[in-house]
């Protein structure tokens, strides 16, 4: 998006927010008609909850269910309680299908049943066919609003045919060619079908070439598909080749974002879903599991240390210096982890090339531990006039920088195989581990060579 289009959009929304400080929403109503569903969702998600209830009751019910779409889960929770099972109904007569599957899994099951019933049945069928499949799966992310034909007829009747339709499904690049059982077997982009002669038959223009995703593939290898191949829109087919409908790059880009998310806010233990303005003891209550289990990591690495406290009493140096080496070995470790997470969701990291990496990033802890040992050496050295305390804090750098390493690759692929979220466990693991390794190679050096 061009800086001239964000800053304009960033005017209005700054614009909402002033008008809603001062307690004017008949002005507000007038200028969210301006706004995107994606931009109204971000305005009320920046606004505390009593001003955020009174503006969606400003918002036009054609408009709430793509808002509500686009909010995240805590924030929708809480405006769909204040919102009756009649207007539930309403509003996903306004959503395409694999949309209205996503807002109707976020509702409760009591809920769920009672807009399912308020559907028509065809309607009904077709939102309960996407519900079928795994929500993170392609069925779960495919549209079933999709235009077929046969092989056999000629592009003037595909065209006369979209014409007396009136209206084509949003993202159509390319018409999907079945075989009277419905299986799927090639595409007809469009623009060959309006560059070649209306005469020829479809079967003499399509392609057969264009790659197609299984119904139960996870939506991550999706969006890494669409990504690698620069796609629009896909073919989702069963087991059988059965043609079952088709994903847009629309939904694959909102894959891709609350994955990035996820990840980001999972390493702090968070959700992406959660809301900044939630209650204070709900944040808190969140946020003390994650600051619980890292406060026992650190009484862990303070039990280690007290292992030495005889010689930490006797020398006091030691303990001026301890903590550069769980340090670095923490922002070592917390490089090389980063990158094997990343390498993890994109897909390039699998039992074929993990002891390589393994190797790798091992050899370059070591020669980053060879590097600064010997800044730190010098420094202490300097500092304190003691060329064995440079020594050791050197050697305890190069140990605990090559365990880091090794570390930052062997906690994400063993946390992976147990299905444990890398993102959100990697970080404390690896810290506990460079805190320990680096205060027993320092401390247990230092009790070796000064006592």
């Amino acid at each position: 998006m061009p800086d001239s289009v964000k800053k304009i959009d960033s005017d209005k929304q700054s614009a909402v927010a002033e008008i809603l400080s001062s307690g004017n929403f008949q002005t507000a109503r007038t200028l969210i008609r301006a706004l995107q569903p994606a931009e109204v969702a971000d305005l009320l998600e920046s606004l505390p909850s009593s001003k955020r209830k009174l503006l969606w009751n400003y918002i036009e019910l054609k408009d709430e269910g793509e808002i509500l779409l686009e909010v995240g889960d805590e924030v929708r929770d809480s405006l769909i309680e204040e919102m009756n099972t009649a207007e539930l109904v309403a509003i996903t007569e306004n959503l395409d299908v694999d949309d209205l599957a996503d807002f109707v899994q976020s509702l409760p099951d009591k809920v769920t049943n009672e807009v399912l019933q308020g559907m028509d049945k065809q309607h009904r069928q077709r939102v309960e066919t996407v519900l079928s499949y795994p929500e993170d799966s392609a069925g779960g992310l495919m549209d079933l609003d999709t235009i077929t034909v046969r092989a056999d007829v000629t592009l003037d009747v595909v065209l006369r045919y979209l014409r007396k339709k009136g209206d084509i499904p949003r993202h159509t690049d390319r018409i999907i060619i079945t075989d009277r059982f419905g299986h799927y077997e090639g595409v007809l982009p469009i623009r060959r079908l309006l560059t070649k002669d209306p005469g020829t038959t479809v079967a003499e223009v399509m392609r057969t070439d264009v790659d197609v995703i299984n119904v139960t593939e996870s939506d991550s290898d999706v969006a890494r598909l669409f990504e690698d191949h620069d796609l629009i829109s896909a073919p989702v087919v069963d087991d059988q080749n059965k043609y079952l409908g088709r994903i847009t790059i629309d939904d694959v880009v909102d894959v891709i974002r609350e994955d990035a998310e996820q990840t980001v806010m999972s390493m702090a233990g968070l959700s992406q879903e959660d809301d900044f303005f939630s209650p204070v003891v709900r944040s808190m209550r969140r946020r003390s599991i994650w600051l619980g289990f890292n406060l026992a990591t650190a009484f862990l690495a303070s039990w280690v240390a007290g292992l030495f406290a005889q010689t930490l009493d006797q020398i006091v140096t030691l303990a001026i210096l301890m903590t550069i080496v769980p340090s670095m070995g923490g922002i070592a470790g917390s490089q090389t982890l980063t990158l094997v997470i990343r390498g993890q969701a994109l897909g390039q990291i699998g039992t074929g090339n993990t002891r390589w990496i393994l190797t790798k990033e091992a050899i370059v802890g070591l020669l980053n531990g060879l590097v600064w040992s010997t800044v730190v050496a010098l420094i202490a050295y300097l500092w304190f006039g003691d060329g064995k305390v440079g020594l050791i804090i050197g050697l305890a750098l190069i140990v605990n920088m090559s365990a880091a390493g090794i570390a930052g690759v062997t906690i994400p692929v063993i946390l992976k195989k147990f299905s444990i979220d890398p993102a959100l466990a990697g970080g404390v693991v690896l810290t506990t581990v460079t805190d320990v390794i680096g205060l027993v190679a320092f401390l247990g050096l230092a009790t070796i060579f000064l006592l």
